[in-house]
């Protein structure tokens, strides 16, 4: 069977999981086939364009005219277009892969995952990074006990693209269209890596923070109020007694998508870092310090499909082995995580965050 895909977006996350679909038959010859169907966006001349470079056999500028027509769904465009399409997808029972964060609100990512749970259909987060190889192992290495017990865990995304205070606006500067800023955008990332690893976070104390108040319009009409955050950070109590420490900003300069989690355990502890992604630094018992493990063997998770041991991979093969796992369990009609109950989860988090901000103590999760 050919699943029929319909994408909702087609930049940065449309090119990305556009590429991936294109790689899975050369890499993942076991995943199921794909027909890359419908390119969904508002330009015609824009979408159309991007329809013949991602392979897609036609477009469409209104969601509602052809999500009827494909098996599933992909909606990947700003936050404040998440619910609405997907919904109607789930209705129909057609499986959906949603990009983080879930919603821009916790009550609209409430609803969305109420319609998932009562849908025959697979719905999936986007959460791209639990698919780095390294990221694979380090989770292998907790699970089972390597660390020993998990005593302080340290994550932060860090950023740069809008350190420059004379950078026009764009709709991630505004809560309605995106609900929060840095701590839904790229903080979702970190908190669902570290849940998905060390567990549920039981309490938290957050501080947001808008160092940019304001940005010129894009269209030359004055300046334009910057109504989201622009770095975020949280003190973490975890479930099972860990506590740990979060951080994300767009603003912190010579920062290029420093995507990084370090864990600490009564018996080891490991680092990881997106900047040198096919890397994991773990020390065990007897190490004196920490040894550098280069993630490249055909053992390592996912790594038989691509090259001989020492080639490395890219940022992009996250996408590849997210879609073959999404679409593997849409053929199978199995469970997928992370699911909407991943994303409603980690959501609940980035609103405490907010909340502990608003009140200025600690909050329960």
């Amino acid at each position: 069977m050919t699943l029929d895909i319909g994408f909702l977006g087609y930049r940065f996350m449309g090119k990305a999981h556009a590429n991936a679909l294109a790689r899975l038959p050369m890499f993942f010859p076991d995943a199921p086939a794909t027909n890359r169907d419908v390119l969904i966006g508002r330009n015609e001349s824009a979408v159309s364009d991007a329809a013949d470079r991602f392979g897609f056999d036609r477009v469409a500028t209104d969601w509602r005219d052809v999500i009827d027509e494909v098996d599933v769904f992909y909606n990947l465009g700003p936050n404040h277009v998440h619910a609405e399409p997907t919904i109607a997808a789930l209705e129909s029972d057609i499986h959906v892969l949603c990009e983080k964060p879930l919603a821009p609100d916790i009550e609209t990512a409430r609803e969305m995952r109420d319609t998932a749970r009562a849908s025959d259909a697979i719905a999936a987060t986007g959460f791209n990074y639990r698919y780095v190889p390294a990221i694979q192992l380090a989770k292998r290495l907790v699970d089972a006990g390597e660390l020993g017990e998990i005593y302080r865990v340290k994550g932060r995304c860090l950023q740069d693209w809008l350190a420059d205070p004379t950078l026009p606006w764009n709709w991630r500067c505004d809560a309605d269209a995106s609900g929060t800023g840095v701590v839904g955008d790229v903080g979702s990332h970190t908190i669902d890596l570290v849940r998905w690893i060390v567990g549920d976070i039981d309490r938290l104390s957050g501080s947001l923070v808008t160092q940019v108040t304001e940005r010129t319009d894009p269209d030359g009409d004055g300046n334009r109020p910057v109504t989201t955050d622009d770095e975020y950070s949280a003190l973490i109590e975890f479930e099972n007694g860990a506590e740990g420490v979060l951080e994300g900003s767009r603003i912190a300069t010579g920062r290029k998508a420093d995507n990084a989690i370090e864990i600490y355990g009564s018996e080891g502890a490991l680092k990881f870092s997106l900047r040198r992604l096919n890397e994991l630094q773990v020390k065990g018992p007897e190490d004196r310090g920490y040894q550098q493990i280069l993630v490249t063997d055909d053992d390592d998770p996912y790594m038989d499909r691509w090259w001989p041991a020492g080639h490395i991979i890219g940022w992009e093969h996250t996408f590849v082995h997210e879609n073959y796992e999404f679409l593997s369990a849409v053929a199978d009609r199995r469970r997928h995580r992370p699911d909407f109950e991943d994303g409603v989860a980690v959501q609940r988090v980035v609103e405490a965050i907010r909340e502990s901000d608003d009140r200025g103590e600690w909050v329960q999760v």
